[in-house]
């Protein structure tokens, strides 16, 4: 299989390149030549790590044969509880809990990381070299990295947050962990700025070059191949002839993996993209709208994102793959803040998307809701996924809402919906008074550069 970017200017790769470089040279966002089909009947029912290697070997056989996939998948998967690793409840008649949040560090980043720390020691082993991993995070991304990567003997990893925008135990979860290659970073800025710096410093391909920048964000296109299984797993465990799936986005990889599942054959009736008030893809969606505004702080942070990275990719596909298109787009994101969809692509999107934005109060009551009926607790961002969701239900459909993260990950969001406080499991108890280590900088390409050059072991 090869890989082609986005932007129509760097060359084809096959995925271990796709791998090491993240970000095309060209800037763009690398994504298969076409699309696999895979025969969801014949996916493997004796556990998650099988499956994984079922559905991720198309993208990845001029790398791994299957038996090495297998025992990548098999090593990766053994740090969740049980081998089925997803949690499937029916919350209300036909309106399910999809749990992701049973891994090391209680978040769906999880499934996605440990896969992609076993591909670059897979690969960085044979070729001897070691690598700079550059990441921005909004919460989860960054301890599911820090975790995965910790003990990886050819990785230094630096990872941007921004500062006041991710909670105490998300922030603790990155800042505790006890490692010489691992730097957690605070910028002085947004989530936006974060991942602003990091496509800089992609961009700048002599600094590129000369640090080895690999990159763990969902720019990669291994993260999205990853996340792709649990929709095919989910499938397999209803037993029904069709799914719909309501998803938190915020940086859209998560919900693009799903219509990834789709385009291989998954039978997917709708794909809900779930908004908070940070709602440039609910506006997009619903009207063509894809102007940026105001990051607002909420209690769903791992979706205080503006700029959506992966929603370049379906830009891409719902522009006939027209590169020049693509680029004159993000041109006039770059100099109007913004773009407006034209018909013809909105009409692409629309055939596989629906949309939904939850204001704070909505999220709130949500969360106060479903504990009422079902005695679950959901997290903040799982709650606006299932506010997205509560006006598209069909009695034909199951409709399965993605649960990104514990609630205990946000307590203060749960105790002031429902009056009690999570249960917090006993690897966030151990965090909560462990000294934090973590550097502060400015919202600035070359201080990070400086910062990078000094510590990186490259």
């Amino acid at each position: 299989m090869k890989y082609i970017s986005t932007r129509g200017k760097a060359p084809e790769l096959g995925f271990e390149d796709v791998l090491l470089s993240g970000l095309a040279s060209d800037g763009g966002l690398y994504i298969p030549k076409e699309w696999p089909k895979v025969d969801y009947k014949e996916l493997p029912t004796t556990s998650y790590s099988e499956q994984a290697a079922y559905v991720i070997y198309p993208f990845v056989k001029d790398f791994l044969n299957y038996e090495e996939l297998n025992d990548i998948t098999s090593q990766a998967y053994s740090q969740f509880p049980s081998k089925e690793a997803i949690g499937l409840k029916e919350v209300e008649k036909g309106n399910y809990l999809l749990e992701l949040f049973h891994g090391p560090t209680l978040a769906f980043k999880d499934f996605a990381m440990l896969l992609l720390a076993q591909f670059f020691e897979t690969s960085l082993s044979k070729k001897n070299k070691s690598i700079t991993i550059l990441g921005a995070t909004s919460g989860d991304t960054g301890s599911a990295a820090i975790e995965a990567f910790k003990n990886n003997k050819h990785c230094t990893v630096f990872i941007l947050f921004p500062k006041g925008r991710v909670s105490e135990i998300q922030r603790k979860q990155m800042t505790t962990v006890d490692s010489a290659s691992i730097y957690p970073i605070e910028i002085d800025g947004t989530f936006d700025d974060c991942q602003n710096l990091v496509k800089n410093l992609f961009q700048n391909l002599e600094f590129k070059e000369e640090m080895c920048l690999g990159a763990i964000n969902s720019i990669n296109w291994a993260r999205v191949a990853a996340q792709i299984v649990y929709y095919f797993s989910t499938f397999q465990q209803l037993k029904s002839n069709r799914v719909s799936f309501s998803v938190p986005t915020g940086n859209f990889g998560d919900v693009l993996a799903g219509w990834v599942a789709k385009k291989m054959g998954l039978p997917i009736d709708k794909l809900i993209v779930a908004t908070n008030d940070n709602d440039i893809l609910d506006r997009a969606i619903s009207n063509g709208d894809y102007f940026q505004e105001e990051v607002k702080a909420t209690t769903s942070p791992s979706m205080d994102i503006q700029i959506s990275s992966n929603f370049e990719r379906l830009l891409f596909e719902s522009l006939n793959k027209d590169s020049e298109k693509l680029r004159n787009l993000f041109i006039e994101l770059k100099e109007n803040n913004g773009f407006r969809i034209d018909n013809d692509t909105l009409s692409y999107i629309k055939n596989d998307f629906k949309s939904g934005k939850a204001s704070e109060r909505k999220v709130k009551d949500t969360i106060s809701r479903i504990y009422k009926v079902s005695n679950i607790i959901l997290d903040p961002h799982t709650a606006v996924g299932f506010y997205a969701s509560a006006k598209k239900l069909d009695a034909d459909v199951p409709m399965v809402n993605l649960g990104t993260a514990h609630p205990a990950k946000f307590s203060q969001a749960v105790i002031d919906a429902i009056g009690l406080e999570p249960e917090i499991p006993d690897r966030l108890k151990n965090i909560i008074n462990k000294k934090e280590k973590f550097t502060e900088l400015d919202n600035n390409s070359e201080a990070l550069i400086g910062f990078i050059r000094k510590h990186s072991n490259v």
